[in-house]
């Protein structure tokens, strides 16, 4: 049944339960078998950008060539330096008391020219010496094949809007299974692929910068899901046999909300904003019917229509990759960290033409909640339970893990706002768990150290250890929110710990 048909019944559900919620804690203790990770992205720490054979990536070619287009004006040439401290990481997660560590692999450092013509050596050993340090701690990994960093060599001949990037990404995941897999058991292939697709090749916002606004960004949405599909019958076919591993997609996602719970078109709205945001990649893979959500196919058929072109800038997948997309993924990954409203019909006054936003129809507002250091991230705890019980509504009930959820500031040590970020999201992930049945399995925290956080540079902070870079060696200093992750994973219960009180504040409850 098309998403819209469930629209209004699931939202109204949805919207009495968020009218009736608070932070408080019902519960505090997490179930049995319950997992917690960090997470972070090897361009956002390694550094060591062209050493011992690593190529340029889209990243690297844009923070030096548009240097301009990064806040703070730096770049990951150096970033953490993990690729020559990564036993010092791995001290810090041990630290911490994590399950896992969810880390991704650089295409460009095992792959210079992006093809499985040259395999480099020392990216091989970097990673394996990696793992061994990740064993040797009893710490799983969790591995993530694309985290934005696309060999540059690629890029020149079109990136993911060029379909012979399906080839290219099976072959480099060939090459990972093979030299990985037998000490690898969780894998992701990509990660956030709305902001691959939308930021980079639809906006300015993400490497490589196309801004092809309503054109590149469904072409590579096409790539991208083909080429994962075949990663994973790749690993499912070849490798699980023999490896007995899982493998996921990690999608990302705003939750939008209508303003109003009681307007009717802000209810519909919203669910059209979540169906082209999360649904563009989810429904391929999570429904039983496979392909683009319908109201997302109908949205650009008309406005396609409107600007006169003969066929629609998106179009519906073919049977035959329906069905070699569908259910190609053990977990439904979600990045999740802010909710939105939308506010009723019309074009986002940012929206270009044609663009994704203006297909949806919608326009949105990011007057709701707390703030944060950056601009997009609103704190609201309440509209992740939401987004947890669409989930699981919308796609069956599937098994989830949490691979990113965080909180920027500006780099303080007392980091009260994150802690009370997390302890209000974990929050509702216990909520929606023991009241509604959700079945999330595992969380991960963004991230371990403050890193290059793209184009925001190091000018907003998620990390748990502060990383000075205007020293040569970044040292890293824990945050108090360390401690409040060490009891979290030491008790598998919410920190009840007085130390993690703002004295500033009159409201928080722990």
């Amino acid at each position: 049944m098309p998403p819209m048909e469930h629209a209004m019944p699931i939202w109204t559900f949805i919207a009495v339960l968020a009218l009736s919620q608070t932070c408080f804690a019902r519960y505090t203790k997490f179930p049995e078998g319950f997992t917690f990770g960090v997470a972070t992205a090897a361009h956002q720490i390694e550094g060591a950008w062209n050493v011992s054979g690593k190529s340029e990536n889209v990243w690297d070619r844009l923070s030096h060539s548009r240097p301009e287009m990064i806040a703070d004006g730096t770049n990951g040439d150096i970033a953490c330096d993990s690729y020559n401290r990564y036993l010092e990481d791995v001290a810090e997660l041990a630290y911490l008391g994590v399950d896992f560590y969810r880390f991704s692999l650089s295409w460009a450092r095992i792959l210079p020219s992006g093809r499985v013509d040259l395999i480099n050596p020392d990216g091989i050993r970097y990673y394996n010496a990696l793992l061994d340090a990740l064993e040797e701690k009893n710490i799983e990994p969790l591995v993530t094949l694309f985290h934005w960093d696309l060999p540059q060599s690629l890029q020149d001949l079109g990136g993911w809007a060029n379909p012979k990037m399906i080839d290219y990404f099976r072959d480099y995941a060939d090459v990972c299974f093979r030299e990985f897999g037998n000490r690898i058991k969780s894998w992701i292939t990509f990660n956030e692929p709305y902001e691959i697709c939308e930021d980079a090749y639809g906006d300015e916002k993400k490497a490589p910068a196309i801004n092809s606004h309503g054109v590149g960004n469904y072409l590579c949405s096409d790539t991208l899901l083909k080429a994962h599909a075949e990663a994973y019958h790749l690993y499912n076919e070849t490798y699980r046999p023999m490896q007995n591993g899982k493998i996921m997609i990690s999608i990302n996602s705003i939750w939008y909300e209508p303003q109003d719970p009681e307007n009717a078109e802000q209810v519909a709205l919203a669910e059209v904003a979540n169906q082209f945001k999360f649904g563009w990649f989810a429904n391929p893979i999570f429904t039983a019917d496979g392909g683009y959500p319908t109201v997302m196919v109908e949205n650009v058929a008309r406005q396609s229509q409107a600007e006169g072109l003969p066929k629609p800038r998106l179009e519906q997948f073919d049977s035959y990759w329906i069905q070699r997309i569908k259910g190609t993924s053990d977990f439904l990954g979600i990045n999740h960290y802010t909710t939105h409203l939308i506010t009723g019909a019309g074009v986002d006054y940012s929206a270009q033409s044609p663009s994704w936003l203006k297909d949806i129809g919608a326009i949105t507002s990011m007057e709701v909640g707390g703030d944060s250091a950056s601009e997009w991230l609103r704190v609201v705890p309440t509209g992740f339970g939401n987004f947890l019980r669409w989930c699981k509504s919308t796609y069956n009930n599937p098994a989830i893990y949490i691979t990113e959820n965080g909180f920027s500031d500006f780099g303080t040590l007392q980091d009260y706002g994150r802690i009370q970020y997390f302890n209000d999201y974990l929050t509702e992930i216990l909520n929606v768990i023991y009241d509604d049945g959700v079945n999330v399995l595992g969380y991960t925290a963004w991230t371990l150290m403050d890193n290059f956080e793209w184009r925001a540079g190091f000018s907003e902070r998620f990390g748990f250890y502060y990383v000075d870079i205007t020293e040569p060696d970044r040292p890293r200093t824990p945050k108090l929110s360390v401690e409040y992750f060490r009891q979290l994973t030491a008790n598998r219960e919410l920190p009840q710990d007085d130390r993690f009180k703002d004295p500033s504040k009159t409201r928080i409850e722990l």
